[in-house]
């Protein structure tokens, strides 16, 4: 049984392709969809000031309704499973083909998220303890802000363990997967919304939000295997060009419309817990997200592969791919320097609502802000990232790498539900505990065995 090396942060940017023979353009939509989030993120954090120091932070769904439309944008997952499935099905193809085991494959994936996961719970950790004895005001109005964004980790994680079913799935029935998934996650919708009659469904998405997670909870699962579904396809060439993505890109805003009309919720994200949701757990309007998204690709594909062409786009493109999943890990922990420096320098990062003068007068200063705070963060994170062991080989034993992707799971969990603090302590554990037990003992010497 061939041993895999798991590089550091692999998971999203290295998929065992020759660098000379990689595919740019799905590598340019990663690393756009990241940096979209990582801006959204900021974006969003409304931090509000009394005399000058941060008491609490607002989300910008919560006080511009308008804002929901932004999110058709900004909420660019879907984009970022579609684009990870097409780079990743011709290897998992290959796996099926040789007879090489999945959950190999998904321990070194990981593996691959687990360590540097590790290291940024850890510093948040050093961060709560030294809140604990200066009061913790920064740190209490980001206490979640600091830990939500680790859901996505957890989605990934569980797309990609199915992946082996897409690629299977999508050599027997094509297209037919797709439209089996989606009429899925339409029957999940459609029980979960309880209706007795054909006419409530002008008012499916008031129907089906009214009522809790439930069965919905199983789209938590079809609507993220839609875009990975959808992605293979794509790689295997089932739909491409001009005129199919603009037929997409229309059929998404129809989509997305309707949804809306039904009573689904705008916004794409969610600005509390607790509220109608079109994330927790995922809903039909989601859906629409992703044509639109996968519309936009094939209709920027000609255009934008001519632009990577040129070499220095090519470069950016490569220090992107490189950076991304750091950047995302470690985007939210630089609101805790940027809210320190926003007071020290006394600049209007509270700007009240919209609509008021200087509103985003004060977002953009707060943009400037996290970026100017996050660049030595992640001087620090990839110099360290850099100078520690890189070819860590995974584990293969069944019982280890269950039990230490279920502890991955139960650490992100603990992070999410209860915030940094006291979430990362109880995070950390989990996550350190994965990061062992998805790693060989003890690790091979010499030359790696190769990949598979």
């Amino acid at each position: 049984m061939t041993q895999r090396p798991q590089a550091l942060g692999s998971t999203t940017i290295n998929d065992g392709e020759p660098q000379a023979a990689r595919d740019r353009y799905p590598d340019a939509l990663r690393a756009g969809a990241l940096l979209v989030v990582v801006f959204g993120h900021w974006i969003a954090t409304l931090p509000r000031l009394d005399n000058g120091l941060m008491t609490t932070t607002d989300h910008l769904l919560l006080v511009w309704t308008g804002a929901g439309v932004l999110t058709w944008v900004l909420q660019v997952v879907p984009l970022f499973v579609f684009v990870s499935a097409a780079v990743s099905a011709d290897g998992a193809q290959r796996r099926l083909e040789q007879g090489h085991r999945q959950l190999h494959w998904w321990a070194g994936r990981a593996l691959g998220l687990a360590r540097p996961t590790v290291t940024y719970l850890a510093v948040l950790v050093a961060f709560v303890i030294v809140a604990a004895y200066t009061g913790g005001r920064l740190l209490g109005p980001l206490n979640h802000s600091l830990t939500v964004h680790l859901w996505f980790l957890m989605m990934l994680l569980g797309v990609q363990a199915l992946l082996p079913l897409s690629v299977w799935a999508d050599r027997r029935w094509g297209l037919k997967a797709v439209a089996g998934l989606l009429v899925l996650a339409a029957l999940v919708d459609l029980l979960r919304a309880g209706m007795t009659a054909p006419g409530e469904l002008l008012e499916l998405g008031t129907h089906v939000t009214a009522n809790g997670g439930g069965i919905g909870w199983l789209n938590a699962i079809l609507v993220w295997l839609l875009p990975q579904q959808l992605g293979i396809a794509w790689k295997h060439g089932r739909f491409s060009g001009l005129g199919c993505g603009l037929a997409l890109l229309l059929f998404g805003l129809l989509w997305l419309a309707a949804a809306v009309a039904s009573g689904y919720p705008v916004a794409m994200v969610d600005g509390e817990f607790g509220v109608p949701s079109n994330l927790l757990p995922p809903t039909l309007a989601l859906v629409g997200v992703m044509w639109v998204q996968v519309g936009v690709v094939l209709t920027c594909e000609g255009p934008m592969r001519r632009l990577l062409e040129r070499r220095r786009v090519d470069r950016v493109v490569t220090i992107l791919g490189a950076l991304g999943m750091p950047l995302y890990l470690w985007h939210k922990l630089a609101e805790l320097p940027a809210a320190w420096l926003g007071e020290r320098l006394g600049l209007p990062i509270d700007a009240g609502i919209p609509g008021e003068v200087g509103f985003w007068l004060g977002r953009l200063l707060w943009l400037l802000l996290c970026i100017v705070a996050v660049a030595p963060v992640m001087v620090a994170v990839v110099s360290f990232e850099m100078s520690r062991k890189r070819d860590v080989v995974s584990a293969t034993g069944t019982s280890a790498i269950l039990t230490g992707g279920a502890a991955l799971l139960g650490g992100i969990i603990a992070s999410l539900a209860l915030g940094a603090l006291p979430g990362a302590l109880f995070g950390l554990a989990g996550v350190a505990a994965a990061s062992w037990l998805l790693r060989a003992h003890p690790q091979p010497t010499g030359e790696p065995l190769g990949r598979t």
